[in-house]
């Protein structure tokens, strides 16, 4: 069971890390930057603020308080990149932070007691807690993208209307064991 928690988180990670990726792809550096409203986080302020997080909680995760002293998780929600390479490599700083971590992970450490902000948790509930998290950040990511783009937006899971083609499509195949990530 071990194994196949950590196989199948990491492969959630990199589907979330994905869906990141293409938002991010077809978004002009003006589209990153543009806030909707007031207090809303533009995309570029939650890749700020994602690899902020993602750096906190992924260096030396087992070793040392998942929400390091050096982190200003207030700035993070202040714009700053001014251009799109900028954003991307913020972004793909992130990911390499988590994936880095994740990977040096065994099955014997799912169980040890980590820290955030002085509160234990196993690895197992840190590393649920930081998917959901990242999971409601990307989601924002791809909603303001596909309000940004409107009519020229490619989605990025079955398209309105398309269940039964869809369906059809996956039943016809063989049953096999797989994760969902495996296709796309």
């Amino acid at each position: 069971m071990s194994n196949s928690y950590l196989n199948s988180v990491t492969k959630q990670f990199e589907y979330y890390k994905m869906l990141g990726d293409k938002t991010l792809e077809v978004l002009t550096i003006d589209e990153l930057k543009l806030e909707m409203v007031a207090d809303c986080n533009s995309a570029a302020i939650i890749v700020k603020h994602l690899c902020g997080n993602m750096l906190s909680r992924w260096t030396h995760f087992l070793t040392e308080d998942g929400e390091k002293s050096w982190r200003e998780r207030d700035a993070e929600f202040i714009a700053s990149a001014e251009t799109k390479v900028q954003i991307i490599n913020q972004w793909n700083r992130g990911w390499t932070c988590l994936f880095g971590a994740l990977h040096t992970l065994q099955p014997k450490d799912l169980e040890q007691l980590i820290y955030i902000r002085n509160e234990g948790h196993t690895v197992t509930e840190a590393i649920n807690s930081q998917l959901a998290h990242y999971a409601y950040h990307v989601g924002q990511m791809v909603f303001l993208g596909k309000l940004i783009k409107a009519e020229a937006w490619q989605s990025l899971s079955i398209p309105k209307g398309k269940s039964a083609t869809y369906n059809q499509n996956k039943f016809s195949q063989d049953k096999a064991r797989k994760h969902f990530t495996d296709d796309v």
